[in-house]
């Protein structure tokens, strides 16, 4: 599976045991605040060791409401990528609802501008628990806008996807505990480190140019 392939390629944990869960978030090379414009992704192998992955959209990001409104005064949190081992269990949601909670630390990137544009590069970064869930957004339907459904959280926008999560948790949970990894992968942050690069070659090969024609 090529998925597979790349993560381990990446030395994340990949679990091959029948119906063991791995979850990876992807988050879109946008900027574009309170749109469910991210990808969630949940696979696994079957009995047979067929591999099975479902995607569904979510968004990785805090939504409008909590970047102008931050519930904290040091600004609003954005997990930041990498993989998360056993940082998530079953549990409720704000005492609501199923859902997969926080219960080991993860990294977060503090956005303090206060306005409607999701920022990846100010802010200080942080280790902790945060309460960064996995939920979803309204019990019935899609949701179309954010708003305040995340304030940092990975929030599925359909509630039927998020229930077929929960279902498969729920057996997970059965065969091997109540403890799952969670890893977010940046799309907009790999195009920006791989952009760095290329100016960096470039650059690098016009001074050698300039050398060359120097010396020649």
């Amino acid at each position: 599976m090529q998925l597979a392939n790349y993560l381990k390629k990446a030395n994340w944990i990949v679990y091959e045991r029948p119906y063991q869960l791995n979850l990876v978030g992807f988050r879109s090379n946008s900027v574009k605040a309170n749109k469910f414009d991210d990808t969630f992704v949940c696979f696994f192998k079957d009995n047979r060791n067929k591999w099975i992955t479902l995607k569904w959209s979510c968004t990785t990001d805090t939504g409008t409401y909590w970047l102008e409104n931050p519930m904290m005064e040091k600004g609003t949190a954005m997990l930041m990528a990498g993989q998360y081992v056993d940082a998530y269990a079953l549990g409720y949601h704000r005492g609501q609802y199923r859902a997969l909670v926080q219960v080991r630390p993860v990294k977060i990137r503090r956005d303090y501008n206060r306005n409607a544009k999701l920022d990846f590069l100010n802010g200080r970064i942080y280790e902790g628990l945060f309460g960064i869930n996995i939920h979803r957004a309204r019990a019935y339907g899609t949701t179309l806008n954010i708003d305040k459904y995340s304030a940092g959280c990975q929030v599925l926008d359909n509630a039927n996807n998020f229930n077929e999560l929960i279902d498969l948790a729920e057996y997970h949970e059965s065969q091997y505990g109540n403890k799952f990894t969670y890893g977010l992968i940046d799309e907009r942050m790999q195009r920006r480190t791989l952009h760095r690069r290329l100016t960096y070659g470039a650059s690098l090969l016009a001074a050698s140019s300039v050398i060359y024609s120097h010396y020649k």
